[in-house]
């Protein structure tokens, strides 16, 4: 069909993810749809992109679904799929589905899946992230293709095909989702804010055979969440979360930043005007002035 609305799906659990392939087939169902993600895990990425060496890019078989591999992050495998490899720029560009939820500020900002997003709505392309939740046995499961991704696909398409045929919601530029391990027909849809943290943050510090110490970055799950936010509907409510996110980041110029503003300037033209006052010269002019016969 000519008219047919292109899709574009990536990740950061690599090409060969079950989440990412069955994200692909449930979204064909709705779109043209093309895979352009990792060849190998990228977690915890970020929207990192790689300008210190060069990038490969390999046709991967996917029943029905052309796909390639990049030899990079998922913002690179974005870069690379509008600019070079898509025959158009998509309608949109759906990641995940994630092996693992990525929920409040702490993830969300550190995350290879929403970082795809991120990339997407920059440019202007209307995102979705997709993540769920993983029991820290199946995370560490040697096996992944025991995780059943079936419901989460099925509500995975249908907010694809609602964003196809209706835009992006006003105000949001990309929507992060994160769906719990168990969810069926019953299970209810939040709109949700931001959680700040959901970890607690935790460094063990260990030696190595020589003596040498070496570190270990984790987190401990937080207890208690704010009322409305992602973490308190997935993990309390045991609800979908559907977070709007917009790019600005900025906050207000206020009265307390002026004050700023207008003391270090006033600081730092003291200095100057001392020095001025003092008979100071600046390079430049003291060459001029040497050339003069001025000593």
């Amino acid at each position: 069909m000519p008219n047919r609305k292109l899709v574009m799906i990536t990740n950061d659990d690599s090409v060969h993810s079950r989440g990412l392939v069955q994200l692909a087939e449930a979204a064909a169902k709705y779109a043209e749809v093309i895979v352009v993600a990792p060849e190998t895990p990228q977690s915890a990425t970020a929207l990192s992109l790689t300008y210190h060496k060069p990038l490969r890019v390999s046709k991967v078989v996917m029943a029905r679904i052309r796909a390639y591999a990049v030899s990079g992050s998922p913002g690179d495998c974005v870069m690379i799929g509008v600019n070079k490899l898509l025959p158009r720029r998509p309608d949109l560009i759906a990641s995940g589905i994630n092996m693992g939820d990525n929920d409040s500020y702490q993830d969300v900002l550190a995350s290879g899946t929403v970082a795809a997003a991120l990339e997407a709505a920059i440019t202007g392309i209307p995102a979705i992230a997709f993540s769920m939740e993983m029991r820290d046995e199946e995370l560490a499961a040697l096996e992944p293709e025991r995780v059943d991704f079936t419901g989460a696909t099925l509500v995975a398409a249908e907010l694809i095909r609602d964003v196809l045929e209706h835009g992006m919601p006003s105000g949001a530029e990309l929507l992060n989702v994160n769906f719990p391990s168990k969810l069926d027909s019953q299970t209810k849809i939040a709109l949700t804010t931001l959680a700040r943290r959901k970890y607690t943050d935790r460094v063990l510090v260990r030696k190595d055979p020589h003596g040498r110490p070496y570190y270990w970055l984790f987190g401990e799950k937080l207890r208690d969440f704010p009322g409305s936010t992602d973490v308190e509907a997935l993990v309390t409510k045991r609800q979908i979360s559907v977070t709007p996110i917009a790019l600005n980041m900025s906050g207000p110029i206020t009265d307390d930043l002026e004050g700023m503003r207008e003391r270090v300037e006033r600081r730092l033209e003291g200095p100057k005007s001392a020095t001025r006052r003092r008979g100071y010269m600046a390079p430049r002019q003291k060459e001029e002035r040497l050339g003069q016969g001025v000593r």
